[in-house]
């Protein structure tokens, strides 16, 4: 009676298409990497190097990369995002990944020289570098005050309030693109947008030696391949075609406790055991992806609370050279941060004889261009040319070019600002995995690069680290999170 019974067992079985009892099917995959930036890339090379190859990364656009894009423009490669190793190395010290990653792979890079300026305001060229130095040396002022508080635990305020303590309070419109240079310029935001204390450790950290940093120095990558190609090289060395998948939108992320299902734009469904976010900040903001569950509300409080930056390029390219022979200049309009910051890459350093120029804008400044037409972006660009030249003949561009980062839905902005209201408890929750199977990493949670590519690189290695010795015990809670953010004393609002 008992091999007839079995045999009606397995015949029902056969018929439902299943055995009953049976373990559940086994997920595609052990991880998946979602976004093929630098931190996607190092973490599948971490994996690689513990043994997991069971990864699949996916990734939005056609090649790896993330926002290290470049574009041919004029017949040169120029970079649209990321252009800069900033901070390298000093003597045997520690050296920025970043850096080794570029010498590794001959990626081409040039120091860039900040003190090669000539400043201009709106009747043309006015030498105004006696601000700059001095918002320069108020900066550096800026850094110590904040690492006074720290030391003394005091609460975190803007930038510009910190500014104001050390009565640096600049009113004239060369002063205040002085001070765009040596702040907005590198933080993507203005003093009143950013946190005193973190943009100031994050400046240390990368350029004090002093204080664990590389170095002083910056170099313009200038490879005709693009600056992509230290991290597209590096991934040849591991990657397997199987292990890759480009052109492919995510538009849902399912998650649990047994695993995590990603659903494509082409209707396409993966599954995993766990997967790491590798995307922006300002992805998350704008939920481009959809979470289900919708994520908890510690996860998006930290999400909301960071603050996307938006940082743009605006590239002429001319038939003749008629602007200045530094590798900068400086323009003060009485708008502040209107077209400022001009960089020349028709430069004997750079591109000698390319005709091209470009002027960055930022935060605030990015978004209002971004909203115009090319054409209107185009003449008022010329139109600041034609009050720091009035004595000069400037045709129209041979061809002009932009890129918008802030209405792109796979970026949403350039990189991560930490505002002065983003508390410590945050960052632990932007970073803290959800559902022990869904985790985080990209240079929005590292607590000391935010905002750089080297923080990219290391929390691609260390958070990928962690899920590894999480993947290798049979419980793992993740990385944690606090359940709300406290202030430290209450507040006491009498009626």
């Amino acid at each position: 009676m008992f091999i007839p019974a079995l045999c009606s067992i397995l015949a029902l079985a056969s018929a439902s298409g299943a055995v009953p009892n049976a373990s559940p099917p086994r997920n595609d995959h052990t991880v998946l990497i979602l976004g093929g930036g630098v931190t996607g890339i190092i973490a599948a090379r971490t994996l690689h190097r513990k043994g997991i190859d069971k990864f699949l990364i996916i990734e939005g656009r056609e090649e790896l990369g993330g926002r290290m894009r470049s574009h041919v423009f004029a017949n040169t490669t120029i970079e649209l995002g990321a252009n800069w190793v900033q901070g390298t190395q000093t003597g045997d010290g520690p050296a920025n990944p970043i850096w080794d990653l570029a010498r590794k792979h001959r990626v081409k890079t040039v120091v860039n020289d900040y003190g090669s300026m000539t400043t201009y305001d709106e009747t043309g060229f006015v030498d105004f570098i006696d601000d700059v130095d001095a918002a320069t040396d108020g900066f550096e002022s800026l850094t110590g005050l904040a690492g006074s508080r720290v030391e003394q635990n005091l609460v975190d305020i803007n930038a510009k309030a910190g500014f104001a303590l050390l009565n640096v309070k600049p009113q004239t419109a060369h002063a205040q693109a002085s001070e765009y240079w040596n702040f907005d310029w590198e933080y993507a935001n203005s003093p009143v947008q950013s946190s005193l204390v973190a943009t100031s450790w994050n400046n240390n950290f990368t350029f004090n030696t002093d204080q664990g940093g590389f170095s002083e120095e910056n170099r313009l990558a200038t490879d005709q391949r693009g600056f992509k190609a230290l991290i597209q090289e590096e991934s040849k060395e591991f990657l397997r075609p199987d292990q890759v998948l480009l052109s492919s939108i995510v538009k849902t992320v399912a998650y649990s406790k047994s695993g995590v299902t990603v659903h494509l734009a082409n209707g396409t469904n993966i599954t995993a055991d766990y997967a790491i976010c590798t995307f922006s900040i300002g992805v998350l903001q704008n939920d481009d992806v959809v979470f289900k569950p919708a994520l908890p509300e510690w996860k998006v409080e930290a999400i909301q609370s960071m603050v996307m930056a938006t940082y743009t390029k605006i590239f002429l390219k001319f038939s003749q050279k008629f602007w200045f022979d530094t590798e900068f200049a400086l323009y003060a309009d009485r708008q502040r941060g209107r077209y400022p910051v001009w960089q020349s890459l028709d430069h004997p350093k750079f591109f000698n004889d390319s005709g091209i120029v470009f002027v960055t804008v930022t935060g605030d400044g990015s978004e209002r261009v971004e909203a115009l037409t090319d054409s209107e972006v185009q003449a008022e660009a010329m139109s600041v040319l034609k009050n720091m030249f009035p004595n000069s003949t400037i045709p129209p561009p041979d061809d002009f070019f932009f890129y918008r980062w802030h209405a792109d839905p796979l970026y949403r902005g350039s990189y991560s600002n930490w505002p002065p209201s983003f508390a410590i408890e945050h960052h632990e929750n932007l970073r803290a995995t959800v559902k022990e199977r869904l985790w985080f990493a990209g240079e929005a949670t590292s607590l000391k690069y935010f905002g750089f590519l080297h923080g990219a690189y290391f929390e691609g290695l260390g958070v990928t680290e962690k899920l590894v010795e999480c993947i290798r015990q049979t419980r793992c809670a993740g990385l944690p999170h606090i359940e709300q953010a406290h202030n430290v004393r209450p507040y006491h609002i009498e009626l």
